[in-house]
């Protein structure tokens, strides 16, 4: 923390007090959103890359606090094909401990199987034991990789996004928020055409006024979204709208103008896989929403008798 202090003054000695103070995250934000703060020689990304091998957990927090910013950052400029090697180094540091925490393991799920009987109700035919539970894979398993490259950039950005999701209750909100915007802006679509759409043939005309704009039009930040980075940034909003923060306005707000602008997206890339999981994002936020509003008509409800 001592080496933090050089670089943001009147820094606070604790990285709990670093996680809780608004101020020192906006600059430290401020620092990493500059242009040339990816660079290989920044002090910054040397601390952050530092600070997370060191294995203090309260420590490591604290890097993962500021990925959404150096995550959003780094692939906004691959385009400009600048070097940005502190970015890579702090990427790559967050890929290699899950690699090791997974143990060449990828990460699955069990769906049982629905032609056995519950366990909470009768059934007069026995069980077939034949029939297993299908097994999911989550998250393949990784391998380890000492640079960046085109073709595995996506998969260890990806990584890094999954274990701050896995960390996710103990992000503040101000880096969910972070994270929302650059979503839009790794989109490149506006979202707004699809604010008010509606089961039916409104949805479908505002389908085909969005094809007939120009769509060919390069969006600056704009990058491609394979599924391996597209699914941990879809649990990450799944999170902010459904999750203990979802009364907080700000972070609602911005989470629900990334769903529209990522369902944009996927509508304008015609993909079929991302299309279903948006668009029910997209539908969960309209649902938040509406049981959010207050009825100020409505009596409250209480368990104390006034006479």
């Amino acid at each position: 923390m001592e080496s933090l202090s050089s670089i943001v003054p009147s820094l606070s000695v604790t990285a709990a007090s670093v996680l809780a103070n608004p101020d020192i995250y906006s600059h430290i934000s401020a620092l990493l959103r500059r242009p040339n703060s990816g660079a290989g020689d920044n002090n910054l990304c040397r601390w952050l890359y530092d600070t997370f091998q060191s294995g203090v957990p309260d420590l490591q927090l604290l890097v993962l606090r500021f990925l959404p910013v150096i995550a959003g950052a780094y692939l906004s400029r691959v385009a400009d094909r600048k070097p940005q090697a502190g970015f890579e180094a702090v990427l790559l540091a967050l890929y290699a401990h899950e690699t090791a925490s997974r143990a060449g393991q990828a990460v699955s799920a069990t769906i049982p199987d629905l032609s056995n009987p519950s366990v909470y109700h009768e059934s007069k035919a026995a069980p077939n034991k034949n029939n297993s539970a299908a097994v999911a894979v989550v998250s393949p398993s990784l391998e380890p990789h000492g640079t960046v490259r085109s073709t595995r950039r996506a998969r260890i950005v990806g990584v890094a996004l999954e274990l701050f999701y896995a960390k996710i209750p103990h992000m503040p909100a101000s880096s969910k928020v972070d994270f929302c915007e650059f979503c839009k802006v790794w989109s490149g679509q506006d979202g707004d055409v699809y604010r008010d759409s509606e089961e039916g043939g409104a949805e479908v005309k505002l389908q085909e006024e969005e094809k007939k704009k120009s769509v060919k039009e390069v969006v600056e930040g704009r990058v491609p979204l394979p599924w391996e980075l597209l699914q941990p940034v879809m649990r990450i909003l799944g999170h902010c709208l459904l999750g203990p923060n979802n009364k907080d306005v700000e972070l609602f707000g911005a989470a629900t103008e990334a769903c529209r602008c990522l369902f944009a997206r996927t509508m304008h890339d015609v993909n079929p896989k991302a299309i279903l999981p948006m668009r029910s994002l997209l539908r969960l936020s309209k649902t938040v929403m509406a049981n959010n509003k207050v009825d100020h008509t409505e009596l409250p409800f209480t368990d104390v008798i006034s006479l």
